[in-house]
């Protein structure tokens, strides 16, 4: 059973890249230089964060940042999307980005791609404790702020 599950788990996500974290674009977006000197664009899956332009898009970015900017940071991905970004999970000190993100309100599960049970408990405790753009008396999804614009 134990194989099962392993097997399971690396057949989903196959690849893995490792980089120094070179550029925040926003919470849930940023850049890293591999060891081949490639620049690799990285989307942090299973999330949304707000966009730049909305309430806490700023304070997401800081959050990403501080957490993983100039540092090397491990990601598991399977995919890359239509803009050629990787699509993935990120490490940073050993601490799984998406799941921070969210953990402290910087981001919401992007309901429509995700695919990890456990995200939608963190975001929960996180509403329910009032932690970063859950504070806001009405937040915005960034998909149904991006489809006002």
């Amino acid at each position: 059973m134990v194989l099962l599950l392993l097997i399971i788990c690396f057949s989903v996500q196959a690849k893995t890249i490792t980089g120094e974290v070179i550029k925040i674009a926003d919470g849930d977006t940023l850049t890293i230089l591999t060891n081949t000197k490639q620049q690799e664009r990285i989307r942090l899956i299973e999330i949304d964060a707000p966009e730049k332009h909305q309430a806490f898009g700023n304070k997401s970015r800081q959050s990403l940042a501080a957490l993983c900017f100039k540092q090397l940071v491990v990601i598991h991905y399977d995919n890359r999307d239509r803009y050629g970004r990787i699509l993935g999970r990120v490490f940073c000190n050993g601490i799984d980005a998406n799941k921070d993100q969210i953990r402290n309100g910087m981001a919401w599960v992007y309901v429509k791609y995700a695919k990890d049970n456990s995200l939608f408990a963190i975001e929960k405790e996180a509403r329910n404790k009032k932690i970063g753009l859950w504070q806001d008396q009405n937040p915005i999804a960034p998909w149904i702020f991006r489809r006002k614009r």
